[in-house]
């Protein structure tokens, strides 16, 4: 099992960084930075007027990565969104051992604030400056929201073997040691007893940071450290 989330780890910073670098790359193909800054606001305007600005005051990034990170943003998605299809075949090239898919799919919903079908640059932004520089609150507030599968406020055992179950198929043969649903089940029976402190069936999101921040051990299988898209 650790072998498995140090995989995991591994390969979405491999993500992360790839999809930094994507953005230099392509940055000959425009004038200059203050076309990449007008090109920005035109795009942002029509959700936030104060467009570039905002994104600083709203994440933890500068304006510089801001404007990095946009032309790549642009290069993998021209209309200036993302849509389910297209954030799955990302992940798809990352975990070609498994089936990505489902994952995907959760993680897609956590980004996708206004639950539209698609995600703006303005999503992906506010998500990655959680993900990758978040506190720890933050980033256990994310996780939380991401085995919350329905949004109700808890995580019921269901939902958290549907987030088990995808981060398995998702390692596919890398998974050591092998899985089956037997396997999952038992590890989410484990970890979910140790949540539910008071017994009632489901996971607040107090008992969910109360617990994380007690038991590192299971902070690390929830995989919520390193995190990225």
């Amino acid at each position: 099992m650790g072998q498995t989330l140090r995989r995991i780890r591994q390969r979405k910073k491999h993500l992360s960084r790839s999809l930094s670098r994507r953005p230099l790359q392509a940055s000959a193909s425009y004038t200059s930075g203050d076309n990449d800054i007008e090109d920005l606001e035109m795009q942002v305007v029509r959700y936030k007027p104060e467009g570039l600005d905002t994104l600083c005051k709203n994440t933890k990034f500068t304006r510089k990565e801001l404007q990095i990170m946009y032309r790549g943003f642009k290069q993998e998605c021209p209309t200036g969104i993302v849509n389910e299809e297209t954030f799955k075949e990302i992940y798809a090239q990352f975990f070609p051992q498994g089936d990505a898919s489902a994952y995907a799919h959760y993680v897609f919903n956590t980004f996708d604030h206004d639950h539209n079908g698609s995600i703006s640059f303005e999503e992906f932004v506010m998500g990655l400056s959680v993900l990758s520089r978040g506190t720890f609150q933050e980033r256990l507030q994310w996780a939380f929201s991401l085995y919350d599968v329905n949004g109700d406020g808890v995580i019921t055992k269901e939902e958290m073997l549907d987030i088990v179950t995808a981060i398995y198929e998702m390692m596919g043969r890398y998974t050591e040691p092998s899985i089956d649903d037997t396997t999952a089940r038992e590890h989410v029976e484990r970890v979910f007893q140790k949540m539910d402190t008071n017994r009632d069936g489901v996971i607040s999101v107090e008992e969910f940071m109360d617990t994380c921040r007690r038991d590192e051990n299971i902070t690390r299988g929830m995989s919520i450290f390193d995190t990225v898209l």
